[in-house]
Formats: C-alpha cells, structure tokens, sequence
C-alpha cells in the first residue's frame, strides 16, 4: 500500500495531527505506517464494541445481565471485595422454593440424606404473643442466609448486627430498597423472621444398617422491636445470634460464594441452589462424579411434579450458569449430570494461592 493511500485510511483527528507533524522527516514513510496501523486497531476496537452492542441488543434483560456478570468476572477474578460466605450444610440443602402454605414442615433429600425443616414461633412486641412464622422459602430466604453467614464471618462473631447492613445488602443484590407493605425491605425482614423462627434436622444414612440425625438450628436468639415509620407493625430485626455449635462449624466449613454471580441469579432460587451446591462440589470432587435424574429431581425438584418437567426447567438452569462461567466442568446426558475434576482456574471461586500450594506439594 502506498503512503497517500495508507493516509487515506486515517481518519481520527488526533492521528492526522500526528500526519502533519510528520511531514518533511526522513522517516515519513515508517512514521505513517505506524500511524495507519493505530487507526486500524482503533477501528477494529470500535468495530468490536459494535458487534458487542448489537449482540447484547437481541438478548433479554436477563441474558444482558448474566452476559455482563460473565465479562466482568472473566476480566476480574474474585477478590476478597467481592466474596461472600455460606455454611457448607446450606449449599448441601435447599429451602422450599416457594411458599409452603398452610405447612409447617419441609422435607428435602439429596442422595442418602434429608433435610428436614420445621418453622417456629416469635413473640411480637406489640401483642406480646408468641406467633406463628412460616417456612423460609425464595431466593430472599437464600440471600438473607448468604448475607447473615458473610457478616458472621466478617465480623468474627456468634452475634452481627444486621439493622444498617440488610439495606446495603439488598441494594448490591440489585433490588431497590424499599417500604410499605409490598416493599423489598419487609420481604426481606419477613424471610429473616421465618429463619430466625424455624428448626432444621438433617437425617444421614450409610445405605445399609447406620443412620444418624443431626439438630442443626442457625440461630440461638432475634432481637426485635417496632419501628415508628410508615411500615407500621413491621418487626425489624436488629441483632441474630447464631446458635454457637452452628457458628463454629461455620467458621470452618465457610463456603465462600462470587457475590457478583449471585447477584445474576438473585431472582431465582434453584439457581441460586445450583451455584452454591456446584460451588462446593466442584471443590471436592477428585474424580467424575454421576448423579442421575432421580437424585437430582428429589434435590432442585421440589417445585417439578414430573421428572420430565423438571429435566426441561433444570436444563435452562444450568444453561444460564454456563452463560456465566463457560468453563464450567458439569454436563448433562441421558442419565443425568456429570460433574468432572476442576483445575482450580475454573472453579467458581478460585481458592486463595495457599491452597493452591498446598494441592500442588500434595500431588507431588
């Protein structure tokens, strides 16, 4: 290509600038070359964004987000701003997905094991009654664990405070932050009272002759009190102690979780269930593991009366993670889900460097 019409192609005022400086010097020729060449890879940087813009224009808005969610943690990965915590048992065993109306008691089993809740009562400090609260159940029921677990770990403490941290929290979640009756603030305050309120058993079997149950309550205490605002009788929840033998296994056994993920599935609860139950999974699974449709409908398909229906939702689920992290090493055949060994790059969260050096001296 000749010089006049390398110049031809240059077309951002800047850059021709830099042309007529480099008029008249002896190495007008390699200069425009070089010239050409950074308008050439802005135009394709701009052709770019345009394709990415026309992309995204075709998707939902759900797709856009969980695009964006997949673009930001691929060019940054998960940093300790970004990471939140949950218990291990509570990756492992799922809430109701909806709300259980009339009932008193959840049963869920994954494999082996069961999960059983019972909700409780909490005295109202208007009437002085000990009422009845309902089984925590919904995405908010996982993001109000998510964010208790997180600030016990933060805090380093049985007892957090959670007045002034929950508005916070359901604002980065994405939800506006609002009152009345039908405001996000008592949807919240709602399920962190049936938390507060409920028991939960898990019962555990060898398969064969040995069984064992497990009394696992979160939380020893609530303190609550009514607020003078517009939301009148709304019981706002001050201060949640975890039962002490919960917190401790807690701090152990800390499940840590991409907030950034969560928030793209925060509107939904067997996904929400899919990323934390995948999230510890994937970090102890040391060969290919199956788990087939049966085990997994009883698992993620409380809400699917047949497995047939529950295939079709669970496969649009584990689509949307995968639009998020691509990498994911989990498929899905005939015969249900294969989970494989995850190099540590493409696990949902990476684990810190120590752990890393850890594996590699063990394997070595």
């Amino acid at each position: 290509m000749s010089v006049d019409e390398q110049i031809s192609t240059i077309r951002d005022p800047d850059l021709l600038q830099e042309v007529e400086r480099a008029r008249g010097h002896f190495m007008f020729k390699t200069l425009i070359e070089h010239i050409a060449h950074k308008q050439a890879q802005r135009d394709a940087e701009q052709k770019k964004q345009r394709d990415e813009e026309t992309r995204r224009t075709a998707m939902s808005r759900d797709q856009r987000r969980r695009d964006a969610v997949r673009e930001v943690i691929e060019s940054a990965p998960s940093s300790p701003e970004n990471i939140q915590h949950i218990h291990s048992v509570l990756a492992l065993c799922g809430l109701p997905y909806r709300e259980p109306k009339g009932e008193r008691e959840f049963f869920r089993e994954y494999g082996r094991n069961t999960l059983s809740i019972m909700s409780g009562r909490l005295k109202n400090p208007k009437t002085g009654q000990m009422e009845v609260q309902g089984l925590p159940y919904g995405p908010k029921a996982r993001l109000v664990l998510l964010h208790l677990c997180t600030e016990a770990v933060r805090q380093r403490s049985a007892k957090i405070e959670v007045a002034d941290s929950l508005s916070g929290f359901i604002k980065q979640m994405g939800f506006p932050v609002t009152g009345g009756e039908r405001g996000t603030l008592r949807q919240f305050k709602e399920q962190l009272n049936r938390l507060a309120a409920c028991t939960m058993q898990i019962g555990l079997w060898d398969g064969a002759s040995k069984s064992s149950t497990l009394n696992v309550p979160p939380f020893r205490q609530l303190d609550i009190w009514l607020t003078g605002n517009s939301d009148q009788g709304l019981l706002w929840s001050n201060t949640v102690q975890f039962h002490a033998e919960f917190y401790d296994n807690l701090i152990q056994h800390a499940l840590p979780v991409d907030i950034r993920a969560a928030r793209a599935f925060a509107g939904s609860a067997r996904k929400l269930d899919m990323l934390f139950w995948m999230g510890y999974r994937l970090r102890t699974v040391q060969r290919p593991l199956r788990l087939s449709w049966d085990n997994l409908h009883k698992q993620f398909g409380s809400d699917n009366a047949s497995i047939r229906s529950f295939k079709q939702a669970f496969k649009g689920d584990l689509a949307h993670i995968k639009e998020v992290f691509p990498r994911l090493q989990v498929t899905l055949d005939d015969g249900g889900m294969l989970l494989l060994p995850t190099d540590p790059s493409e696990l949902l969260v990476r684990p810190k460097r120590s752990t890393l050096e850890n594996r590699a001296s063990s394997a070595a």
